[in-house]
């Protein structure tokens, strides 16, 4: 186990937002599920049999999900930052994240999906961009990616070339 594990409050449907992000993520799986009992339910007044925690992994990464209640909702103070390689990469998360209920695409790569949970879906070539010593073209790519909800890695290249 690592020393620091995201744990994710959901309300009533961790079983299926764990589901949905072990489809998305490859390399990904369920390691455990716990349920609540009778003792637990009539505690907490959740069905018996319902999920209570899942123990999870996305590429590699540990996770833990609870159904608690609608007491607590995820807020973007809290993200989870995707690193991809590629144009490829950025639309496979970016279509996967932001399908169904009420996901939204933000600005600058952020997105929040159908659960609530909020995602940065970010080139790695777009820190290189950025912290270029070139203070014209990184302010270049700061303003090309400011237009942007999903990026594009050919704008931005566009944009640094223009710096």
């Amino acid at each position: 186990m690592k020393q620091i594990t995201p744990f994710l409050w959901f309300d009533d449907n961790a079983e299926e937002a764990v589901n949905f992000y072990t489809s998305v993520f490859k390399n990904s799986k369920i390691e455990s599920m716990t349920r609540y009992d009778e003792a637990a339910a009539n505690a907490t007044g959740r069905a018996k049999g319902s999920l209570m925690t899942a123990a999870f992994q996305l590429n590699g990464q540990e996770f833990i999900a609870l159904n608690g209640g609608p007491q607590f909702k995820f807020t973007e103070a809290v993200s989870f930052v995707i690193n991809c390689e590629n144009q490829k990469e950025v639309d496979y998360y970016w279509e996967k994240l932001t399908a169904g209920g009420d996901a939204k695409a933000q600005q600058c790569g952020w997105l929040k999906d159908k659960y609530g949970l909020s995602w940065q879906v970010v080139p790695t070539i777009l820190s290189k961009f950025l912290g270029d010593k070139n203070a014209k073209k990184s302010q270049k790519v700061m303003m090309a990616m400011l237009q942007m909800k999903k990026i594009d890695i050919g704008a931005l290249e566009k944009a640094y070339a223009e710096g």
